[in-house]
């Protein structure tokens, strides 16, 4: 009577060594690891916003979490489609969808509306929308296809700085003007990082720090808000019940959770006692009710999509990809490092949310379409290392 042959250790390092280096493999982990961060966001959103949509919106406390049900379906419906695409398309689209964001930032300086003290939003019946996400976006893709096809003659300065770095400049301007800083401080380390890979000289990277320094230093002073923001940051404690509010509860959140965390549903914060803890501050909550294996996992999630972009940039031979997929890996990693650096106390709170987690269609569905870009470039990838067998 023949038997199973046993599985042994060395047979499942083989097996997994094997699927790593599958041609498909960088498109089925950066789909499966977004897919799971979606799911594990929309959970998260549906536990932090119960309270709020309960109080909020009569008495329903699912209000919200329908909303961003909505959002994340629409997201990876548009990613999927995305993903189908080739890198001549999105060629073809970055200058038109450049064109549509500075509109729409224009636009926002005229009929915008305000919210927490930043007009950086536009209302469209009952969806508001900030085109300052969707900037981003726009950004990495034309920056990416400019810098592709001047590529011989970028030791030229002048081809650095006009139209690129100008223009760059200007939507960052823009979206300051509209009162959201913490927009403008993803978007200048994603023009940073594309003037570093195409090879722009050093002293401009401290040229531009210590104007991006002095520019934060001179919004902080001008205006009171950001100047308690700042100094609820050095000194939470010194004003428990205003200014150090947040960061004090949130910090709260994240203690209370242990190593595992009391349980989805379970966070006591989330009662009115963390502002904004389905968007801002989800991160806490994940904290509270999912405890420092929860939140690492969250961060090993997000490494698992930073180190595929990093290796997918390098595989790839074409300069238009390349450019875009470092762009975007700057994005996640700038954004996500502002966001849990808030909630840890290592930087100032300035209103970014957790990419893919935190509550918001305006951040969600253009963080996807970038993922789905990334995701078009793995197929491709994938794709032709099978065809040449």
């Amino acid at each position: 009577m023949s038997t199973a042959p046993e599985i042994t250790v060395d047979n499942q390092d083989q097996a997994l060594a094997k699927n790593l280096n599958h041609p498909m493999a960088m498109y089925n982990i950066l789909k499966g690891v977004t897919t799971v961060l979606l799911i594990s966001g929309v959970a998260m959103v549906a536990s932090a916003s119960s309270i709020f949509s309960l109080t909020t919106f009569g008495g329903n406390p699912y209000a919200l979490v329908v909303k961003q049900l909505m959002f994340a379906l629409v997201g990876y419906f548009g990613m999927t489609a995305i993903s189908k695409r080739d890198a001549a398309f999105f060629k073809m689209i970055a200058k038109p969808l450049l064109y549509i964001s500075i509109a729409a930032l224009v636009a926002v300086l005229i009929i915008g509306t305000s919210v927490n003290g930043q007009t950086n939003w536009i209302a469209l019946g009952p969806l508001r929308i900030q085109p300052s996400e969707f900037a981003k976006l726009a950004v990495i893709l034309w920056g990416a296809q400019l810098l592709a096809s001047r590529e011989h003659e970028l030791h030229i300065k002048q081809r650095l700085l006009m139209p690129y770095a100008l223009v760059c400049a200007g939507i960052i301007l823009l979206i300051i003007f509209e009162g959201d800083l913490g927009t403008a401080m993803i978007i200048a380390p994603i023009m940073a990082s594309a003037l570093y890979f195409v090879g722009a000289p050093t002293r401009w990277f401290a040229y531009m720090g210590a104007a991006g320094l002095a520019g934060i230093v001179g919004l902080t002073l001008m205006y009171p808000y950001r100047m308690q923001r700042f100094t609820s940051w050095l000194h939470p404690g010194a004003d428990p019940q205003g200014t150090g509010y947040q960061l004090l509860h949130g910090q709260r959140a994240l203690g209370s959770g242990g190593w595992v965390g009391v349980g989805l549903g379970g966070s006591l914060e989330k009662w009115g006692t963390l502002p904004e803890a389905h968007t801002d501050f989800i991160y806490a909550v994940v904290g509270e009710e999912a405890g420092i294996v929860g939140t690492l996992l969250v961060l090993g999630l997000f490494t698992a999509i930073i180190i595929v972009g990093l290796r997918l940039a390098r595989l790839s031979t074409d300069r238009f990809v390349q450019l875009t997929t470092l762009g975007i890996v700057t994005w996640i990693v700038t954004q996500l490092f502002v966001n849990v650096g808030a909630v840890l106390g290592l930087m100032p709170i300035t209103g970014v949310p957790l990419p893919l987690v935190s509550y918001g269609g305006s951040s969600l569905i253009p963080t996807l379409g970038a993922i789905g870009i990334l995701l078009s470039f793995a197929r491709s990838h994938g794709e032709s290392v099978i065809a040449q067998g």
